[in-house]
């Protein structure tokens, strides 16, 4: 599908990436209490979130599409990143500024086939050596987890705190954010551990007020960044 990337293709794809160093909030209907999805990212995006994912397991692509829409117009509003959770096609017809993978979805070099040359890939990982791979093939942003115990994913692999300092000591070239269980108690230790930003799911979907749940979290981080001086990649 894909012509051969431009150099401002390239520009554009590393500039929406480096969106993902902030608050970057997972939108799952399963995990929003009853509220709709496109409300509650609304929300997570004035308190403060760069970056807005929508992972949906339950509903077919097809009725997925106006939802990923709608959410990639509201990110736009905001100035920040939508990405679309495993689906390439998904994220090319959303016109998604990003999508993010595991590591038992379409490879990176795989996913890049489906993708315009603007988008960019993120992937999931445990290990560093995972990281490491996930990078040699061209990923232009790192999640790193799971940090903590997550109680929105059963499937995921321990990377914990001293993980996440491997993959920042690492790698050097893209944004690193880490990822499960993280909280408003526990975010400190872990933009402490070298996150570049965090990825929140409980902590703002399930949360009474989202909005205000994203602006403590958003203003951490802002926080964080001032005293170290550390900027993305």
């Amino acid at each position: 599908m894909n012509q051969f990337p431009q150099s401002s293709d390239l520009a554009a794809r590393k500039a929406a990436a480096s969106r993902v160093a902030g608050l970057y909030v997972i939108v799952d209907p399963q995990l929003t209490g009853g509220r709709d999805v496109v409300e509650v990212a609304r929300a997570a995006l004035r308190g403060g979130a760069s970056a807005v994912q929508l992972r949906d397991k339950v509903h077919d692509k097809g009725d997925q599409l106006p939802v990923a829409r709608k959410l990639r117009d509201l990110c736009e509003q905001y100035g920040a990143a939508f990405i679309v959770n495993d689906h390439a096609d998904l994220a090319v017809v959303a016109d998604a500024h990003g999508l993010h993978v595991g590591q038992h979805d379409l490879p990176v070099p795989e996913a890049r086939r489906v993708l315009h040359p603007h988008q960019f890939v993120g992937t999931s990982n445990a290990l560093l050596q995972e990281a490491m791979a996930s990078v040699t093939q061209g990923a232009d942003y790192i999640a790193v987890g799971a940090i903590f115990g997550s109680t929105s994913k059963d499937n995921t692999r321990p990377a914990g705190l001293a993980g996440l300092r491997q993959a920042r000591q690492a790698l050097r070239n893209v944004p690193v954010v880490a990822i499960g269980g993280i909280t408003v108690d526990n975010v400190d230790a872990v933009l402490e551990a070298g996150a570049h930003g965090i990825c929140v799911i409980s902590a703002v979907c399930l949360a009474e007020d989202p909005e205000a749940a994203a602006h403590v979290l958003a203003e951490r981080i802002r926080a964080h960044q001032a005293r170290a001086g550390k900027g993305t990649p």
